[in-house]
């Protein structure tokens, strides 16, 4: 499964794409939970979203490993 990360998700794992093992991670939120054990980082940012072939996910979608995932950065306006 390859994840796409952006803007703070980019800073916090030093890397721009992350390829996970899909039988560990099968939702969404069990996608959340692992990048904030493996990145504690991520907790300050518990807002962040997930984006799934390019559409917001709810926690509970289903992952089969072959959907364009992104991790979206929490965004503030002015």
């Amino acid at each position: 499964m390859k994840v796409f990360c952006f803007g703070m998700a980019k800073d916090i794992t030093g890397l721009s794409t992350l390829d996970l093992d899909n039988e560990s991670v099968s939702t969404v939120e069990e996608l959340k939970n692992y990048l904030i054990a493996a990145y504690p980082e991520f907790e300050k940012y518990k807002s962040f979203m997930i984006a799934v072939n390019q559409s917001y996910a709810n926690n509970d979608l289903v992952l089969n490993g072959t959907e364009e995932i992104a991790i979206i950065p929490p965004v503030s306006g002015g």
